[in-house]
């Protein structure tokens, strides 16, 4: 039974982080541009104080949670996007006010859960420690996305650590998405953190196997770049088809980004 404390712990630092970054940033320069197409950086904000909301249905109130699920499975194609357009037409002011007060009470939420409780979300139910690190890769993802387009470089931190766990345990997800079934032999990852340090998953002697820097795999499986600009080897022809679909959030496979030559 994880403890959530260390993720959540992680996941407002995050969150702090992402917050000083647009608190500064002008009303025009909200309206700016991100990679995500379509997305400004207040769509982007909009994400994450909608799907902040999402998640506290999901620890606070089921049957409420469950309606969102009924929306999205009515219209799966334009379900996020609309989410993310309706709090976007908000003044930035309004809109950071609203991400702020969601994430602070999903926070006190998931710290007062009792131990071993699991709750629903848009894949299998979750427990809270789970959940945290759900809302942790999308707030570094997302934040990469608006760090881009106020021309503001993030370093690193071993925060991700989480995320590269998680990237590490969607393996066979990502195949399932695909429609793939998936690989019957385990894969060995051995990845270096922003710190240094060493973060190993899988058996040591397993034939399939990926290896890196951990910002790069987590670039990977949240599709923030592709996989031709990253330093990631894989060994075996399982470890090489995973890097190609990888994926570690919930939902249809994502469209991911394009080579950098291709957009030059």
């Amino acid at each position: 039974m994880a403890d959530p404390t260390p993720v959540l712990d992680d996941l407002r630092a995050e969150s702090d982080e992402l917050d000083r970054l647009v608190a500064k940033a002008t009303p025009d320069r909200w309206a700016l541009p991100t990679p995500a197409p379509g997305w400004t950086v207040a769509h982007q904000i909009a994400h994450l104080a909608w799907t902040d909301h999402s998640a506290l249905l999901a620890v606070t109130d089921e049957d409420g949670f469950r309606a969102l699920v009924e929306q999205a499975l009515a219209a799966p194609d334009s379900f996020v996007d609309r989410g993310a357009e309706e709090a976007a037409a908000l003044p930035p002011a309004e809109l950071l006010s609203r991400w702020r007060a969601g994430r602070t009470a999903l926070d006190e939420a998931l710290r007062k859960a009792p131990p071993g409780a699991r709750f629903p979300w848009y894949g299998p139910p979750m427990a809270a420690a789970s959940l945290a690190t759900a809302r942790l890769m999308e707030t570094w993802a997302h934040g990469l996305d608006v760090a881009d387009a106020l021309g503001v470089t993030r370093a690193p931190t071993d925060r991700i650590r989480h995320i590269a766990r998680l990237g590490v345990r969607t393996r066979d997800f990502a195949f399932a998405v695909h429609g793939l079934p998936a690989p019957a032999d385990p894969v060995r990852v051995e990845l270096l953190g922003p710190s240094g340090e060493s973060w190993t998953y899988g058996p040591e002697d397993a034939a399939q196997r990926v290896t890196g820097p951990a910002l790069d795999f987590c670039l990977l499986v949240t599709q923030r770049a592709h996989r031709t600009d990253l330093a990631l080897r894989a060994e075996g022809p399982d470890a090489d088809r995973w890097l190609d679909i990888a994926q570690a959030f919930a939902g249809l496979p994502g469209p991911g980004r394009p080579p950098k030559e291709a957009v030059r």
